[in-house]
């Protein structure tokens, strides 16, 4: 019996569970974790995870729900994610990415359950490269300011969480396809697509983004932490690359500006972070571009794109 005890897993649960990040998050730890995905507006049936409706704008009852699923680690991936969405909405916004945030992170630390936050790359004004998490933000549109206030929140609330400023890919579902999935689609259908040479990013894979951040939380991380690829890429760069890794048509892929896209909200050219302090912790590389695909490619061989297209209801 004590050897059974001694051998049970430990329980994840991933808030915005039907969401890009929490999905992929899953399937990278479910080996290791119970994972139950914390859901709003969709199911979800995936295997190897359980899935129960969470109600992340009622503290109270978010409180009874937490203490029920008495999880030993929770991931706040929920948020509104759609830029121009949160500049027309910026009410929306603050309470889905920063309020939000807050309950989740009070009932973390009234719990003793350990918080892994995910904030976002857009928090500077674009004018420099590998902004470090000592740098001062400078958000430019008002999904940025909600994440920021998101992240001051979280901290106020459980200076023990661990924050984390990222942009990721993977494999999606109908309601939400990633960057790659629209660049692989788009050439796959033999569409012409035009992306940005001129803003640069610092992008990373969601398996690997999930294990660099578990890995962190074991050593005790808590605070600010940049999890981003070893590569500062353009957005043109990045989908030329990923065309090549999954042999699709590279002449669709045209070079565009951001100044000529006429979007609703101000972005930064400049999204790139610098992932130095937590490659210093772990002592390890975070990973090429060209890593990050062929693992991209090898998931979708092994099934994940069709099991997360499948078992997200819309």
């Amino acid at each position: 019996m004590a050897d059974d005890l001694s051998m049970k897993r430990q329980r994840l649960l991933l808030t915005g569970g039907s969401g890009l990040l929490a999905l992929n998050w899953a399937c990278a730890v479910r080996d290791q974790w119970d994972v139950i995905l914390g859901t709003h507006l969709h199911s979800v049936d995936l295997q190897g995870v359980a899935s129960c409706r969470i109600d992340l704008d009622d503290p109270e009852r978010l409180d009874c729900q937490i203490r029920h699923l008495a999880p030993d680690l929770i991931v706040n991936t929920a948020g509104l994610t759609d830029v121009d969405r949160c500049q027309s909405s910026p009410n929306m916004a603050a309470a889905v990415n920063a309020e939000l945030a807050r309950n989740v992170a009070t009932i973390a630390a009234r719990l003793g359950v350990q918080l892994i936050h995910i904030s976002t790359d857009h928090l500077f004004a674009g004018d420099r490269a590998l902004s470090s998490e000592d740098d001062v933000p400078y958000p430019l549109n008002e999904y940025a300011r909600s994440k920021l206030l998101g992240e001051v929140w979280v901290q106020e609330v459980f200076p023990q969480a661990l924050v984390v400023r990222t942009n990721f890919f993977g494999w999606g579902h109908v309601g939400r396809q990633s960057f790659s999935d629209w660049i692989i689609y788009s050439l796959r259908a033999e569409k012409a697509i035009s992306l940005f040479d001129d803003v640069h990013f610092t992008p990373i894979l969601a398996d690997v983004l999930a294990l660099t951040a578990h890995g962190l939380a074991g050593r005790g991380a808590s605070g600010i932490f940049n999890i981003v690829g070893d590569e500062r890429v353009s957005k043109y760069e990045f989908g030329y690359r990923l065309a090549q890794q999954f042999s699709l048509p590279m002449e669709l892929i045209q070079r565009s500006k951001v100044f000529d896209a006429n979007l609703n909200a101000r972005r930064p050219r400049d999204m790139s972070l610098a992932n130095a302090k937590a490659r210093k912790c772990l002592g390890t590389p975070m990973g090429s571009l060209d890593d990050y695909f062929e693992a991209l490619r090898a998931q979708e061989q092994r099934g994940r794109r069709l099991a997360l297209l499948q078992g997200v209801s819309t």
